[in-house]
């Protein structure tokens, strides 16, 4: 069997299709997460904390040239070495909010599974049945 025969093969299993499937939902899953976080969640966190921009929150590493503005991406432009811990903290609370809402389909979906009661066996053709009673029968 050839390399490109056993490639084939891989790639048409539904695990591959699965995944590529679930890495494209995943990918646009996580721009709607990254909105949420973005556009709804943090302004209203920045109003509780007085209208702060967790984006703008950075550290001067190095020495900032003469006139630089005070934004982390006037300091960026610049070449300014700078530490960018707002950006972090908006990363892990849209990390924070997208496991949360992978928890919640997992379990749903589990509960679903739970529920859902496993069909019946299928009844033996009638064949089959007949030649077990006949079996049954020499047996005695």
């Amino acid at each position: 069997m050839g390399m490109m025969q056993e490639f084939k093969e891989f790639a048409v299993k539904g695990n591959v299709i699965d995944l590529a499937v679930g890495v494209i939902i995943g990918g646009a899953f996580g721009k709607i997460v990254g909105s949420l976080v973005d556009d709804v969640i943090m302004p209203v966190v920045g109003l509780v904390f007085g209208k702060l921009d967790f984006s703008n929150l950075f550290v001067v590493l190095g020495s900032a040239p003469e006139g630089t503005a005070r934004t982390l991406a006037a300091m960026k432009q610049a070449g300014v070495p700078v530490l960018a811990y707002g950006n972090f903290i908006t990363v892990a609370i849209n990390f924070a909010i997208l496991a949360f809402i992978i928890f919640l389909m997992v379990k749903q979906i589990n509960r679903l599974k739970r529920e859902t009661p496993p069909p019946p066996p299928a009844a033996a053709p009638e064949d089959i049945v007949l030649l077990r009673e006949i079996r049954d029968s020499l047996k005695k």
